[in-house]
This record gives structure tokens, sequence and C-alpha cells, in this order.
């Protein structure tokens, strides 16, 4: 059995809507903590942004983990959350020089009811809820395009 079977269910019957804000969670391989190398880290930043800028979208938010990523993203009218995924877990682990990323990804549509600065703010708080840190501005790997 395809070890992605169960992956390819969870998405059936997903849109990915042009303008649409996605909170997306993606681990690395085997939850390995790549990110507390700071090439990498920075390396996968710079992916993030790279990403965004050329499919048009804006990332509002992220926390880089040393095992995983929180992204808050606006989808670009001309791009697909599939696509923009791919693209970037596909440059970024090409950058790093290995894999660095477990296949699929979780995302939840933010409802246009719900307060995005507040979602952006459970994000940031990731590495002081995780002991990383006893203030979020102490964390070297997040960012916000508002303060949070």
């Amino acid at each position: 059995m395809d070890q992605n079977h169960g992956y390819h269910r969870l998405r059936d019957g997903r849109v990915s809507l042009p303008g649409q804000i996605y909170h997306v969670t993606v681990s690395t391989q085997y939850r390995q903590p790549v990110f507390i190398d700071l090439g990498h880290a920075r390396t996968v930043i710079r992916v993030m942004h790279f990403t965004a800028e050329r499919t048009l979208s804006r990332s509002l938010c992220f926390v880089l983990m040393p095992d995983h990523l929180h992204w808050l993203i606006q989808l670009g009218e001309a791009i697909n959350l599939p696509t923009l995924m791919r693209t970037m877990k596909s440059i970024s682990a090409h950058q790093v020089g290995r894999p660095i990323w477990q296949a699929g990804y979780h995302d939840r549509a933010i409802r246009e009811e719900e307060d995005v600065r507040a979602v952006a703010r459970y994000i940031v708080a990731n590495p002081l809820r995780a002991g990383l840190v006893a203030r979020v501005g102490d964390y070297p790997h997040w960012d916000a395009v508002w303060l949070v």
C-alpha cells in the first residue's frame, strides 16, 4: 500500500481559494530538528519569502521551529495551496542540499470572521509554549507583517 495513500484521501474534497488565508503546518522528515542549524533555518526563511513573492501570495506570519514550520499565508490569484507548498518544500530542500520535509502538510483555512492577528499570536508563541525561550522576541526564526 502506498505510504501516502491516507494523505491523498485527506486532500479529497478540499478547495484552495485565491485570496484565502491558510494556517499551514509542515514537519521535517522524521521530526528531525533540522532548523537548529542557523544556516538551514535562514535558507528556508529566504525560500518562503521568495516563494510568496514569486506566486504573488502574502506571507503574513511564520515561526520555524526546530522540527516544523507554522506559516500563515494568503494565496495569490495565480496559485493554489498544493502548488505553493510543493514549490516551497522542493526549493528549500534543494538549497539545503538534502530532503528535509515530511510528505504532505496540514492546512486550515481561516474563516472570514476569525481574528487573523489572534491566529498570528498563537503561531509566534509556539517557541514560548515549547519552552525554547522565555519571551517570544528571543526566538530568532519568526516574523509577522504586523506587531503581534
